[in-house]
């Protein structure tokens, strides 16, 4: 695509990112049960052209069960019913490598770009709540550096086995009875820190030669993480300054890893609220955040931060906080808060509403026109190579950005009105991943 044009990330969430989205009568709270609705989710996000949808994981419950209507499915199956029901839009899902083995994760990610036709990415995580240490036989979460010490070692493992097939390996030939060419079929014997693995993967290789890599980190591990093997991140800047600082500070590593600022797209996430008039469309935002339940706010903030929030005032400011340095779980993360509620001088109730529609990320209500103007200007300052989308209540927050801001940007030609490609990497620019035994060979037989 043009560098003129950017790139649009639908982020997903059972019925709307917003906290109180379940409640809200613009949603249907039992559709976060039927698959249906993720499939129609897709189509709609397909309609729009957009590059792809995203889903977050998380392996624990938390404090969410009383107050939240859960993310109920593991997102790489969810998106295998999702591939059936489109033909276009990429698909990518969160995985952790903490808490996942190198092995298995290469063949589900191989199988789902084979299901959709090469349409599969991989959001990278190393996974910083302690609810998931508990449920993985820890009694804390493994600190910072570890997690990113084994995340590097898992993703290289990950490459190899998805590279243990040549692309010409498979022959298929009836006549000599031949289904795979043995010598083109390769162990990695891998032996490291953390994995032994000798391969090779027992999936052939995928249609793009490997899933997109995204990664969402934006600490110094995970930003010099990113450098190295993501070539999307989705990210979290509150201001456009902030956003333009991220994005420099990020493309300006990579040249140690043999990358160009090309190799990386910087994607921050917008929660929009859209409405015919801006008054509407702050009100319609309001409602949303009338709806928060405090009790589940404070709690998730507490997890967030560090600090027990649960019995604190809610028209006090935050109390003292630790430095990042002490964070082992979400250390940007818990910088943007702390920064946001400093910044805005925030008393508790008001930082848990600002963070209700997307936990940190930046929300905007506004008319489609202001949302597109919004987008334009972030593009054009080089903050963003394109956006993470993250629609506040769905179907019908993801319906009207589709309907009605896409062709918008469309009459800007800052977008796409037609896929070009058939791969998630197609989309976002990238060729396939060639194989390091070289291109593929005629088959034997042929």
């Amino acid at each position: 695509m043009s560098r003129k044009t950017f790139h649009l990330n639908a982020f997903l969430m059972g019925v709307g990112h917003h906290e109180a989205a379940w409640r809200h009568p613009r949603t249907e709270q039992h559709r976060v049960l039927d698959v249906r609705h993720f499939q129609e989710l897709g189509r709609i996000a397909e309609r729009g052209k957009l590059d792809s949808v995203f889903f977050a994981d998380g392996l624990a419950i938390g404090p969410r069960i009383q107050r939240n209507a859960l993310a109920v499915f593991e997102p790489i199956t969810l998106l295998s019913a999702i591939a059936t029901a489109t033909t276009h839009v990429g698909l990518i899902a969160t995985a952790s490598t903490s808490y996942n083995e190198p092995f298995n994760l290469a063949r589900k990610f191989t199988s789902l770009d084979h299901i959709s036709g090469g349409r599969a990415g991989w959001n990278i995580v190393t996974s910083g709540n302690e609810e998931e240490a508990f449920n993985f036989g820890y009694d804390a979460i493994p600190d910072h550096a570890r997690r990113y010490e084994r995340a590097q070692e898992f993703v290289d493992v990950t490459l190899r086995l998805w590279d243990s097939w040549e692309p010409s390996a498979i022959v298929l030939d009836p006549a000599t009875g031949v289904f795979a060419d043995p010598d083109k079929v390769h162990t990695i014997d891998h032996a490291g820190e953390r994995f032994r693995v000798r391969g090779p993967l027992n999936s052939p290789r995928s249609p793009q030669g490997r899933p997109l890599l995204v990664q969402a980190g934006s600490s110094e591990s995970g930003k010099e993480f990113a450098a190295r093997y993501a070539e999307a991140v989705f990210t979290a800047q509150r201001t456009l300054e902030e956003g333009r600082r991220f994005a420099h500070d990020l493309k300006s590593r990579l040249p140690k890893y043999g990358r160009s600022a090309d190799d990386l797209l910087v994607l921050p996430g917008l929660v929009p609220f859209i409405a015919d008039t801006t008054a509407a469309a702050v009100a319609l935002e309001q409602e949303f955040t009338d709806l928060i339940s405090p009790d589940y706010a404070l709690r998730q903030l507490s997890s967030q931060l560090g600090v027990d929030l649960t019995e604190y005032a809610l028209d006090a400011p935050l109390p003292p906080l630790p430095p990042e340095s002490a964070i082992e779980g979400g250390k940007s993360r818990f910088t943007l808060v702390k920064e946001l509620a400093e910044r805005e001088r925030l008393t508790v109730r008001q930082l848990i509403g600002k963070l209700g529609g997307g936990r940190g990320h930046r929300t905007f209500a506004g008319t489609p026109e202001q949302i597109a103007d919004e987008l334009q200007i972030w593009f054009e300052s080089g903050a963003a190579d394109g956006f993470n989308i993250m629609p506040p209540y769905l179907p019908g927050g993801l319906t009207d950005f589709v309907d009605r801001v896409v062709p918008i940007l469309q009459e800007r030609n800052l977008f796409r009105t037609e896929y070009t490609a058939t791969t998630l990497r197609g989309h976002y620019g990238l060729g396939p991943v060639e194989s390091r035994f070289g291109p593929a060979a005629a088959p034997l037989g042929a």
